[in-house]
């Protein structure tokens, strides 16, 4: 256990906090640990259902990883009533610095649960599950949300002041509606809503870059920004690096090795990270590897990539999911991956 860190103390101190999103299955521990080594300042956990997490006291998942390390951090929920989201605040308050309820998954899978945007039609529900949180962790734990507008901008300010009034710790918000995939963000809105309360707001959408972090902070005045697809692609963007850097997939590879990430993990985060970086020919050969010798041969080869082993600074106490790590973890509900017209858009919802 630790203390918990005053998330808010981020949003106090630095004009734009720069911070990792909620992505299922790759916002884990080993590349919340690498993005943290590229300026990086808050971190999200994959969405975990509250529902299965609490009931499930037979074994560890990867749901839920941490160690002493990966701070602050923000584990984030889907829930659909104030006792699920409460207990399970509870439950993990000790090894985090925050709890968030997800408000913006337009997934049809978990709307049909009501989790996720199903929640914006029930402002209501929203504002007693972080009441509960409040009523029952103390702070410094952060309560935030993440939503999506609502097509009526007027309820989402509504929305959002009721949020504040019940003691949300912040809010991210992601400038689009439930039913948009691809549409530019709405900054107008955005802007809007931070006028609107007085509580930090994080922005979040089309963040593919240092440049576009910060024009979208200094067009809204929020102070936040949140990357999904963006740091996939360059983990190291809001360090201002045009493109993934070598020495962040040496590090990577390390990092994978020393917390036990499968291969699919290891193979899939490159792919994303080496989009940019090899021609068109070495990507088909790359995609198409299927061992991790083979990957390890291909980063030597083709990049001059030698990764024999993590970087000296990353001390394996800080990157490890070993027995005598510093964790908590719970098993979450199985769910088959989504059909292929699955989607990432600065939201939750990346499945590999």
């Amino acid at each position: 256990m630790h203390e918990n860190n005053d998330i808010l103390s981020l949003f106090r101190n630095k004009k734009c906090v720069n911070v990792c999103a909620p992505m299922v299955r790759y916002s884990k521990l080993a590349f919340r640990s690498l993005v943290r080594k590229y300026e990086c300042d808050l971190c999200f956990t994959p969405m975990i259902i509250a529902e299965s997490f609490l009931a499930s006291p037979k074994a560890r998942s990867s749901e839920f990883s941490t160690n002493k390390g990966d701070r602050p951090l923000v584990v984030q929920f889907a829930a659909n009533n104030a006792d699920d989201f409460a207990r399970a605040a509870e439950l993990v308050a000790p090894y985090c610095d925050g709890v968030d309820l997800n408000c913006g998954c337009p997934q049809r899978w978990a709307m049909k649960e009501g989790y996720g945007a199903d929640l914006l039609a029930r402002p209501e529900c929203i504002r007693d599950m972080v009441l509960a949180v409040r009523n029952r962790v103390p702070r410094p734990l952060s309560v935030s949300a993440k939503l999506r507008l609502l097509p009526d901008l007027r309820r989402t300010v509504e929305l959002c002041r009721s949020l504040e009034r019940a003691g949300v710790s912040f809010l991210t918000v992601h400038a689009r509606t439930p039913d948009q995939r691809h549409q530019p963000v709405d900054v107008a809105a955005l802007r809007q809503l931070r006028e609107s309360v007085a509580l930090p707001l994080v922005a979040n959408g089309d963040v593919r870059s240092l440049q576009g972090a910060s024009r979208l902070q200094e067009a809204t005045g929020c102070q936040g920004v949140m990357s999904a697809r963006g740091l996939l692609a360059n983990p190291a963007l809001f360090s201002g690096q045009p493109r993934t850097p070598l020495d962040c997939v040496r590090r990577w590879v390390g990092l994978a090795a020393r917390t036990g990430a499968s291969y699919q993990s290891l193979h899939h985060h490159l792919v994303f990270m080496l989009e940019k970086v090899l021609g068109r020919d070495q990507r088909l050969r790359f995609n198409a590897l299927k061992r991790r010798d083979q990957v390890l041969d291909f980063l030597q080869d083709e990049l001059g990539v030698e990764v024999c082993g993590a970087p000296p600074e990353e001390a394996p106490e800080e990157c490890s999911y070993s027995e005598g790590s510093y964790f908590a973890q719970a098993v979450c509900r199985a769910r088959s991956p989504p059909p292929a017209e699955d989607y990432l858009d600065g939201a939750c919802c990346l499945y590999a």
